[in-house]
């Protein structure tokens, strides 16, 4: 299940790119909790969303500000019901045009084959934290 898993977070982050929402949806468990973090590149605050009319929501707010955000995965590592994902997250502001790029992590929790929490941190150091593999 452990590499079915890693293909998962991997279509679903090419879902994130082409902000489609539905297909994410896909992936994900009813009761999905996302904690997405993009806000804080534009200076906002820090949300979580619940469920698919939560993710259906997110979806709202990264249309509403953003031109595109693109997720660039670098490094999985494959800890069987848990996926942390490594990387860099590009985002381009609407009104503004302003582009804006971080280090980024991502840790997946799945279940049953659809993820179950979704969290997105803006230091990779941050997420292999949270997923235990750095002290």
């Amino acid at each position: 299940m452990s590499e079915d898993n890693v293909e998962i977070v991997k279509r679903g982050f090419a879902a994130i790119v082409r902000l489609d929402a539905e297909e994410m949806l896909e992936f994900m468990d009813p009761e999905i909790e996302f904690r997405p973090r993009f806000q804080l590149m534009l200076g906002g605050d820090e949300a979580t969303y619940r469920g698919y009319g939560g993710v259906r929501a997110a979806f709202r707010d990264v249309y509403a500000a953003l031109d595109w955000i693109k997720p660039e995965v670098r490094k999985i590592h494959d800890l069987d019901d848990r996926v942390v994902a490594l990387g860099e997250l590009h985002i381009r502001g609407k009104s503004s045009g302003i582009e804006a790029h971080s280090s980024a992590g991502w840790v997946i929790d799945l279940k049953g084959g659809k993820a179950v929490r979704i969290s997105e941190y803006l230091d990779p150091d941050e997420a292999l934290q949270a997923a235990g593999l750095l002290e």
